[in-house]
């Protein structure tokens, strides 16, 4: 036969001595043939030629549908696969197909769950040494990439290009289903799921599933708080959450009401103080009526309906409600009594029994009654004296 040279290692047959021994230094792992400015060595001299067309720069193999230009011929071929449409190579698993043989070679690694490439700052690992390289990007900082329309930098190239259809307005990707319209097709695919009702994705701690594997990561970090407070010892699920936390330590506040002048560390706590001066309070309790401003307020609210009062005091066994009123009675025992009076100098241990005191100097009488219109410095006095009226109504 005219193959009659032979691999003893791997099999694979030549015609000619010359080219089995060039083989053999696969095997061997000698590269003799190294790049004088890259250093990256090669079995071949031939290999070594094709890749220093690279560092030439020169790109002599172009494409005549898109003019995307190549330094090899093979590279050429591999990217007009693209526009033939034609693909391939199937994964068995799952049924992705793809134009390049090593491409799904790669993809096959997602299900093998097999993460050889890791990022020695934060040990996160990746299938592909190409998303390390974009990954470690992260950590230095370098954003390469600027949009011209709001100059917002962004690591990777494709960043930029995704940011940029957000400008354009264009939304190609429409749903079947309900009309909704996206700029990009995976974000079109995640919002599939919602119809599909589908949520493949599981909590192993709790249970609780999600539609999108994205937001399993972002629930699993409430069982995990990698991000601690130096100065506190608090810790946080999120690096921004943290970030926000720590500007209570400055007391730096940058967000300031333009109606009562009060400060904020967030620009979202200044919006929810803002609704104390609109009035506006949408969250009500379908118990008794009583509206609030903030739905963790009504929420609050509505554990004195359920009778409920988890936050006991260890010193004389009375139970509360909220966390906030336990550490407020607390106060008692301490005897400390943070809150003096101005003009007689009487102190109270909260802020709220010293406004009330004020009442006596000013003499307002703020709580008046509905049915005889009597008025009063205290809510509580006021309570007592309608109980009259509902004993008249008795008897």
């Amino acid at each position: 036969p005219s193959d009659h040279h032979h691999c003893d290692l791997c099999g694979k047959s030549f015609v000619e001595a010359g080219d089995l021994k060039t083989h053999q230094l696969i095997h061997s792992g000698v590269k003799p043939y190294s790049c004088d400015l890259c250093g990256k060595s090669f079995t071949q001299a031939g290999h070594l030629k094709t890749h220093q067309v690279i560092h030439s720069g020169v790109k002599a193999y172009s494409c005549d549908l898109c003019g995307k230009s190549f330094t090899q011929a093979g590279g050429l071929k591999t990217h007009q696969l693209i526009h033939s449409g034609v693909k391939a190579y199937n994964c068995d698993l799952c049924g992705k197909s793809f134009t390049q043989a090593q491409s799904l070679k790669t993809h096959q690694l997602v299900h093998s769950g097999f993460k050889p490439y890791s990022c020695e700052l934060c040990g996160k690992s990746f299938t592909r040494a190409g998303h390390l390289k974009m990954h470690q990007l992260i950590h230095s900082g370098f954003k390469p990439y600027s949009c011209d329309l709001c100059g917002k930098s962004f690591t990777q190239a494709g960043g930029l290009k995704t940011h940029q259809l957000i400008h354009s307005g264009v939304q190609v990707y429409s749903c079947n289903l309900c009309g909704k319209s996206f700029a990009w097709a995976g974000d079109l695919k995640k919002h599939q799921l919602i119809h599909s009702g589908v949520k493949a994705y599981s909590c192993d701690l709790c249970g609780k599933s999600f539609a999108w594997a994205g937001d399993l990561k972002k629930h699993q970090l409430i069982h995990i708080k990698p991000y601690s407070c130096d100065l506190c010892g608090k810790s946080f699920t999120r690096a921004g959450d943290l970030k926000m936390h720590q500007l209570i330590h400055s007391g730096v506040k940058a967000y300031s009401c333009d109606l009562c002048g009060k400060s904020f560390t967030e620009a979202g706590s200044l919006k929810k103080h803002q609704l104390i001066h609109s009035g506006v309070k949408p969250y009500s309790c379908d118990l008794c009526g009583k509206s609030f401003n903030r739905a963790q307020n009504l929420k609050r609210h509505q554990l004195i309906h359920s009778g409920v009062k988890p936050y006991s005091c260890d010193l004389c066994g009375k139970s509360f409600s909220l966390a906030h009123s336990l550490k407020t009675h607390q106060l008692i025992h301490s005897g400390v009594k943070a809150y003096s009076c101005d003009l007689c100098g009487k102190s109270f241990t909260r802020a709220g029994d010293l406004k009330m005191h004020q009442l006596i100097h000013s003499g307002e009488r703020p709580y008046k009654c509905d049915l005889c219109e009597k008025t009063f410095k205290a809510p509580h006095h006021l309570k007592k004296h309608q109980q009259i009226h509902t004993r008249k109504q008795l008897y």
